[in-house]
């Protein structure tokens, strides 16, 4: 198949996982419960130190919208003129207008200012009103690929949409569906849509090396989730994600 797989990564750790698996790239996120935000200038550095591989930084300000103020937008110039200071390859942002469509005149002052980074459209675009449209605004604006999941919660279930995508970027840009993509279904999105980049997290649930663990709190509003797990990006199981895709 010859695909390039991008993995979605929150930490350093995962980052150099990848990277020994075999990905061609990371998306460096932090916050992945609300979606993705930007890391921390931290991460960014040591990230960029620790592997050689492709580096893409999301630069998104909060969770919830994308549609932005313009301190929020200022901000996220900012952390986009940090990443190209530190050598990072690429950045990934959406910007949407309140009626829904993307917000072209911002999406391509943001890909100006991030130029010679590659620019990913996000998920924004699975929120926008038009993907018609929207994916030529996307193109007119400066994007290098758009990361959707062809509307739906998973990319499995829009396949037929990120097919339609597909034909219609004609290799004016990557569309590079993510979202739910695993060991199960990655042969399958691959044969339908013909996309050759695929966007996962590969991520497996490692335990707290704490002895002692409060009871009955938590750090933040995941009631489910456990201060004592955490997830990283798991070795092998994106090697075997490769060996079904192969890789660019």
């Amino acid at each position: 198949m010859d695909i390039g797989l991008e993995i979605c990564v929150d930490s350093v750790e995962s980052a150099v996982n990848a990277q020994l698996a075999g990905a061609a790239r990371v998306e460096l996120c932090d916050n992945l419960t609300e979606g993705g935000t930007t890391p921390s200038y931290g991460t960014i550095v040591l990230t960029r130190r620790n592997i050689d591989i492709g580096l893409h930084v999301i630069i998104r300000p909060r969770g919830s919208d994308f549609l932005y103020s313009d301190i929020e937008f200022d901000t996220m110039k900012r952390d986009i003129e940090m990443c190209g200071e530190q050598g990072v390859d690429g950045v990934v942002f959406g910007v949407l207008q309140k009626e829904g469509a993307i917000d072209f005149e911002r999406t391509a002052r943001l890909a100006e200012f991030a130029y010679p980074m590659a620019i990913t459209f996000h998920r924004a675009f699975d929120m926008c009103n038009d993907p018609v449209k929207g994916l030529e605004d996307v193109i007119a604006a400066g994007a290098s690929r758009v990361l959707t999941s062809g509307r739906k919660n998973r990319a499995i279930d829009g396949i037929d949409l990120i097919r339609k995508l597909v034909i219609q970027a004609a290799d004016r840009i990557i569309i590079m569906p993510g979202a739910g993509i695993d060991e199960t279904n990655v042969e399958r999105i691959v044969s339908v849509t013909k996309v050759r980049e695929i966007h996962l997290t590969g991520r497996k649930s490692v335990s707290s090396e704490m002895i002692f663990r409060q009871q009955g709190i938590s750090m933040g509003s995941m009631w489910d989730l456990s201060e004592f797990t955490r997830k990283v990006a798991d070795i092998e199981k994106i090697r075997n994600i490769i060996s079904i895709t192969g890789q660019k």
